[in-house]
């Protein structure tokens, strides 16, 4: 049975406290918002500096921030902290991805919030799990270069990180996982525990298949640019006007198709070339004659003929584009946001559908402070800030 709209969303009704800034942290928040938890974001009073960044992180606060109502509290202050003890007497989770050490220095640690508070969730986002590394400074960089994932990434000898934060993100996700889990156990034994979620054992999953290559052949894991492909054609053409396109052939019925769709008959009825092993020693040649009929053609046309041969093809697509991509408008991947200065934007809804339904917008994004009298008032409290 399909959900409909008015089908309460499967996290109605836990509260949730975020303290987090950046990617990691507002990421676990923002997925359990858009499940429908009530997600109270505690800003300071000058706000969460990530909304006020530049270059490539002025998208981070539209983009992890959404579904979430603003409080500002000074927790340094006596008030501030009674505020927020009188909130979490009400909430389910915490979470949190500061410097190790902070919240614990504020009293806000886990160990004693689970005194007070034993049914709480609290949620920890760092850069290591406990061991050697712990007080290490991480960023998504640092441990991209650290974990595998630069060295796979870039060509031999230079090291090169991806281009998105994918340990921040997978690190807020993991968060939510954890939360989710203790959630379902929590309705078992009463009792909460304590989540933590980490960078560098992020990128070390995000390797695992590479080092069990190594174990397995005991040599040493190409970087992805250098590795020997398996397949004769799985490779970036450039065609006319300098588009580009990315091309699979990973069968020998592909590589027969590929060559009908590119008017390469001769190609396809060598019988030198019938098989991938025959075509595989010659990989490099054919690449460069596939290329060569390549660069004469349109895309779109070369697109289309592909998309009607079933052949797997993709265009070289960047992030702009992808805001007036013809699927994910149609799919519903993009829907618009209302800015926390009143502007209509676009967001990428959560990758996932549930009862056939996507987890949707449902408020417009938080100026500072917006919710403060809101969320103190229903708690009691007076607001002081």
């Amino acid at each position: 049975m399909t959900a409909s709209a008015d089908t309460p969303l499967p996290l109605s009704g836990i509260r949730v406290i975020e303290f987090s800034h950046m990617v990691m942290g507002p990421t676990c928040g923002m997925i359990l918002a858009d499940l429908g938890a009530e997600v109270i974001k505690i800003e300071p009073p000058s706000g969460d500096k990530t909304r006020k960044m530049s270059g490539v992180g002025v998208g981070f606060f539209r983009t992890y921030n959404r579904n979430k109502k603003s409080v500002v509290l000074d927790i340094k202050s006596e008030a501030g902290q009674q505020a927020l003890h009188a909130l979490l007497a009400e909430a389910d989770v915490m979470i949190e991805n500061f410097r190790p050490g902070l919240m614990e220095s504020l009293g806000f640690g886990y160990a004693e919030l689970s005194s007070r508070y034993p049914a709480l969730i609290y949620v920890s986002h760092k850069g290591f799990l406990p061991g050697p590394y712990d007080k290490r400074l991480a960023l998504d960089e640092v441990v991209q270069m650290m974990g595998g994932l630069a060295y796979m990434t870039g060509p031999q000898g230079r090291p090169l990180r991806a281009g998105a934060s994918v340990n921040d993100i997978m690190g807020g996700m993991f968060g939510a996982i954890g939360v989710l889990a203790a959630l379902m156990e929590r309705g078992k034994t009463l009792r909460g525990q304590e989540i933590q979620s980490a960078l560098f054992e992020n990128c070390v999953f995000l390797s695992a298949s590479h080092m069990q290559q190594a174990a397995m052949s005991q040599q040493v894991p190409p970087p992805m640019p250098s590795r020997v492909s398996p397949w004769t054609v799985y490779d970036v053409f450039t065609l006319a006007e300098g588009e580009q396109l990315f091309i699979g052939a990973v069968s020998d019925k592909q590589w027969a198709q590929l060559c009908e769709v590119l008017g390469r008959k001769d190609l396809r009825d060598d019988p030198s070339l019938a098989t991938n092993e025959q075509r595989l020693p010659l990989r490099r040649a054919l690449l460069d004659t596939l290329g060569e009929t390549l660069a004469g053609l349109e895309i779109d046309d070369v697109s289309r003929r592909l998309d009607e041969a079933g052949l797997p093809y993709a265009p070289i697509t960047r992030p702009d584009e992808l805001l007036n991509d013809p699927h994910l408008k149609a799919s519903g991947g993009l829907t618009p946001l209302l800015s926390e200065k009143g502007e209509p934007t676009q967001t990428v809804l959560l990758p996932l559908l549930m009862g056939g339904r996507r987890p949707q917008v449902r408020m417009p994004l938080a100026s500072i402070g917006e919710h403060t009298d809101e969320v103190l008032g229903r708690a009691g409290i007076t607001p002081t800030n």
